[in-house]
């Protein structure tokens, strides 16, 4: 491809409409697999509406020490919480409308609670239950009926095997014939021509009962709280070569409680906010495809703040090699 052309591709993906960018991708990416696409994606995409009243108390993944703070001197500690725990701000439909095309979505049944509702969690529990979110993105997906997500189902907290049975029927019931089986072929044309939009990983055994949930995606994540030090971990893991099938590379940062401690006045925002030039000129030098090397799923935090969206969706250009005519049958 010459280079005049590669640059007008590059213009036109990051010029996509961002709620429809599938729908309008160049005829050559409708037959290559979804794993082989740049696809933006959201870290803990649901603490948009993480709950600030005290009858929310921190999630039991945190430190022992950090919930014996949190109880008996929640007015001093929580501020802190929410300032380190909110990864989105945009809410679901926001994501979506903006590009995001991955869901990490980490699931919890809240101590104490009799009710079998679920919630969000990061630090704190969300205000919003599963079934709801997910009916939202039902509601957003009959509106733009040529777009796939992927919504990955992970760190499960509290529940038992009742609470998953009845999680996975909620899935189920919601999306019902939108749901991708394991089995198809995952490119764009044929789920627009049998009707797919929805590919859901579980992370739970559980999964190997039914042929419309899919294993669980990896997630590589590089505990680093710098970019220079994330980009050095990552591209470390691309030497090893990446796995087979869907994976996630996450630029989402990790800060420590010595990160924490020595920047008081600032927030998991202020940190990402100023990687975010750094961390998406790494991303502009990678490519997806088939290669050792390439990347999938990209997912970050804050994802509508920033160019990050159509930064990855741009990546696509390096696949497109059909500079003639190509069939532009989509199916039904």
């Amino acid at each position: 491809m010459s280079s005049e052309v590669e640059s007008e591709v590059q213009v036109s993906l990051k010029e996509l409409p961002m709620d429809s960018w599938m729908d309008h991708l160049p005829c050559a990416l409708w037959d290559v697999p979804l794993r082989n696409l740049a696809i933006p994606g959201s870290h803990n995409a649901i603490t948009y509406c993480l709950d600030k009243s005290d009858r929310s108390p921190v999630d039991l993944t945190q430190p022992d020490l950090l919930q014996k703070l949190d109880k008996y001197m929640k007015p001093l500690i929580r501020p802190f919480v929410y300032k380190w725990a909110v990864t989105q701000e945009a809410t679901v439909k926001e994501q979506l409308d903006c590009g995001v095309r991955y869901l990490d979505l980490r699931i919890a049944h809240r101590p104490n609670d009799t009710s079998t509702d679920l919630y969000f969690y990061h630090g704190v529990y969300t205000t919003l239950t599963v079934e709801t979110v997910l009916q939202e993105i039902r509601s957003w997906l009959d509106v733009h009926s040529r777009e796939v997500v992927l919504l990955s189902f992970s760190h499960f907290l509290g529940l038992n095997q009742d609470l998953h049975t009845g999680l996975i029927s909620t899935i189920r019931t919601i999306f019902t014939a939108r749901l991708c089986p394991t089995t198809e072929v995952v490119t764009l044309r044929n789920l627009w021509s049998l009707g797919y939009q929805v590919i859901v990983s579980y992370e739970h055994s559980m999964v190997s009962l039914y042929s419309d949930l899919w294993p669980h995606i990896p997630y590589w994540w590089a505990n680093k709280c710098k970019a220079e030090a994330l980009i050095e971990e990552f591209e470390h893991r691309k030497q090893h070569g990446r796995p087979g099938g869907f994976f996630v590379t996450g630029i989402n940062l990790t800060e420590d409680l010595k990160y924490i401690c020595s920047h008081p006045t600032e927030s998991l925002k202020d940190l990402v906010m100023s990687t975010y030039p750094a961390l998406l000129s790494w991303v502009r030098g990678q490519s997806p495809g088939s290669d050792s090397r390439s990347l999938n799923i990209i997912a970050g935090d804050f994802v509508s703040e920033s160019h990050f969206v159509p930064t990855v969706i741009a990546l696509n250009q390096h696949l497109v090699r059909c500079t003639g005519p190509c069939d532009v049958s989509r199916g039904n």
